[in-house]
């Protein structure tokens, strides 16, 4: 997955990135962490986690940007109110095939999932 990160990172720096935000295409890019029998979720949020780059993910393309320095934690409301952002800008199609892609995971996924939204306070 490192590997794969990395690929992605540096395909992102030769964009411009972190001074800009930068796009990929969303169907390559589930392809390729496909082909890696990589999850692009577990992916995407590793970088977040560990590199500090957000994304958003959209019917054509994945938008990257370096995450803000901030002197708090972001509070519960605040990220459900960007989720509900998010959800409100997708095609219905993509969450569809988000539903489809959390009912596909093995139950250790599922749980770990369940379990930061605990931690968030959203359950």
């Amino acid at each position: 997955m490192n590997e794969f990160i990395d690929q992605i990172i540096k395909n992102l720096t030769n964009n411009g990135f972190p001074e800009k935000s930068v796009s990929l295409p969303t169907e390559k890019m589930y392809e390729v962490a496909d082909n890696k029998s990589l999850s692009l979720n577990k992916v995407l949020e590793v970088m977040l986690e560990n590199h500090q780059i957000s994304s958003k993910v959209g019917d054509e393309k994945i938008i990257f940007s370096k995450v803000a320095a901030s002197t708090g934690e972001e509070s519960s409301e605040d990220m459900m109110r960007k989720a509900q952002e998010m959800l409100s800008q997708m095609d219905p199609a993509e969450i569809e095939r988000m539903k489809n892609m959390f009912m596909n995971m093995s139950d250790e996924e599922k749980e770990e999932i369940m379990a930061k939204g605990r931690k968030m306070g959203l359950m």
